[in-house]
């Protein structure tokens, strides 16, 4: 691979750093304000677990003194480029520049250990909804919006069948193919 192509790589790598340490530090801004603003995608599941993850692997790498993969990554890349570690091209010297700092050890373990405190204190303060439980096998997801329906007494809806349901006899739904008893 030419030296152009591990200089490319190595940007990216530090692209794809920078990005994360954004997603951490804007993601923790973002659900403090959202939660006092009352904004409802801050409370999304998915976001808080991969927020919290994210924060949490950067905890245990500080505490366990590991240097960070996409830190050791690039720094590879850029050796076989022939670069001086962390020169390069203009993308990587203003990005670094945001990225790294000078001091002790110890400083990063306590602002990475506060930082993630917040975090996890933001997940109390402003808890994530629940994420949605799985569907009964065999149970299409129309089948318990037609049983809330017709169970406050909206028959009309039952008219308007959703693909893959077949109404048997006795006028109770159940999903196309099943055998055996009907629910009730």
């Amino acid at each position: 691979m030419s030296t152009d192509a591990y200089r490319t790589l190595a940007d990216l790598v530090l692209i794809t750093h920078v990005s994360f340490v954004w997603f951490v530090v804007v993601g923790l801004l973002a659900i403090l304000c959202g939660g006092l603003a009352g904004w409802q995608w801050i409370r999304n599941p998915w976001f808080r677990t991969v927020h919290l993850a994210g924060i949490g692997l950067v905890v245990v790498q500080a505490w366990l003194g590991v240097i960070c993969p996409l830190t050791t990554l690039e720094m590879s890349l850029r050796e076989k480029a022939g670069d001086a570690t962390y020169g390069g091209t203009f993308i990587a010297h203003w990005l670094q520049k945001q990225l790294y700092y000078e001091a002790p050890s110890w400083v990063f373990i306590v602002c990475y250990t506060l930082f993630g405190l917040a975090v996890v204190a933001s997940w109390l303060k402003f808890r994530p909804r629940p994420f949605r439980q799985a569907q009964k096998p065999g149970s299409p997801p129309a089948l318990a919006a037609i049983v809330r329906f017709r169970s406050a007494g909206v028959d009309s809806i039952i008219d308007r069948q959703p693909p893959g349901l077949c109404r048997p006899a006795a006028g109770k739904f159940r999903p196309s193919g099943t055998i055996g008893k009907q629910p009730t």
